[in-house]
């Protein structure tokens, strides 16, 4: 018997009817897998760098904190606070990814740099910052770094699901609303421009090598600071002397010249001033007033009379110490 038309014989399913396409599931495309995927990819990326910026603004730190800030008052424990600062925020940066560590980390790169800015123009608890290498590689890492933190803060909602801890879901919740708005990415990419703006235009405005104390001829003086005569140039500048200088040569070089510079010239006694003065040829050629066989300097630490923020530090490779009047230690 002939079965009936636009039937199959042996399994009775209708050849003629339409055709219905199998349901897709959900993430098993591969297309839509790695389009879902990328985003997570980029935001780990970027919580990377951010910490690892985090180090590296840690490390310059920790770097100058053992080659002489530590001996530094006030700025050496600042220092110490900065360091541990930074490796803890990058270490939570890189182990949690969640926004309100992202945020505090932002803002330590931010106030690290403000601090600096402001140090390069007035002493910062006594002590005055200079253009260093090291000061402006620290500048630039924290600039970047603020723009890789605060980016990450204000990612989207939902662009890494179940990072946050539960802890803080308030402040998330909050923050999970900052990247709605355009407002906020256009002042976060403002600062980020503000600060690097700022660190250029600080550092093209400091001199990294300031200009040579006193003149030739240069005349010494003797001021009483804390009990103690110290000699003084003619301003009234307390005058320095360095551990690593020979009473031929002097130690002080290079990134050294810009925190302590030379007094130059032949000496010349002004009141109370007694010892033994005289000169030194620097490497340029230059001369350098000495006193009691020690080249003498002024410390950009110091903003005007009476002041002796450079005494008894470690700083570029050694002590250094007031010149006090001879005979009175």
């Amino acid at each position: 018997m002939t079965p009936p038309s636009g039937r199959s014989a042996n399994r009775g399913v209708d050849l003629a009817a339409p055709r219905v396409p199998a349901r897709r599931v959900p993430g098993t495309d591969t297309h839509e897998r790695a389009r879902r995927s990328s985003p997570g990819t980029a935001w780990l990326g970027l919580r990377g760098i951010g910490a690892g910026l985090l180090f590296a603004t840690g490390a310059v730190h920790l770097d100058l904190y053992l080659t002489g800030y530590r001996t530094i008052p006030t700025i050496g424990a600042l220092f110490l606070v900065q360091v541990v600062s930074a490796l803890a925020l990058a270490i939570a940066v890189l182990l949690t990814g969640w926004r309100l560590v992202a945020a505090a980390g932002a803002g330590f790169a931010l106030s690290t740099l403000a601090g600096y800015l402001v140090s390069l123009r007035t002493p910062l608890f006594g002590f005055r910052e200079v253009r260093t290498t090291a000061g402006i590689a620290a500048g630039v890492i924290e600039t970047i770094g603020f723009a890789a933190l605060v980016a990450l803060a204000i990612r989207p909602s939902g662009a890494q699901p179940g990072k946050d801890a539960a802890g803080h879901r308030a402040l998330q919740r909050v923050l999970q609303r900052v990247p709605e708005s355009v407002v906020a990415r256009w002042i976060a990419g403002a600062v980020t421009l503000v600060m690097a703006a700022s660190l250029a235009l600080s550092l093209a405005a400091t001199s990294a090598k300031p200009v040579g104390s006193g003149a030739s001829g240069a005349r010494l003086g003797v001021r009483t600071i804390a009990g103690v005569p110290v000699v003084t140039d003619a301003r009234g500048f307390t005058l320095y002397w360095f551990s690593q200088d020979s009473p031929t040569a002097s130690a002080c070089t290079a990134d050294c010249l810009s925190y302590w510079t030379p007094v130059s010239g032949t000496p010349a006694a002004g009141t109370g001033v007694t010892g033994t003065l005289g000169t030194i040829h620097r490497g340029d050629g230059t001369l350098q007033a000495t006193y009691d066989s020690h080249p003498l300097y002024t410390y950009i630490g110091d903003a005007g009379p009476g002041e002796s923020n450079g005494n008894n530090i470690n700083l570029n490779g050694g002590l250094w110490h007031e010149m006090t009047v001879s005979g009175t230690t």
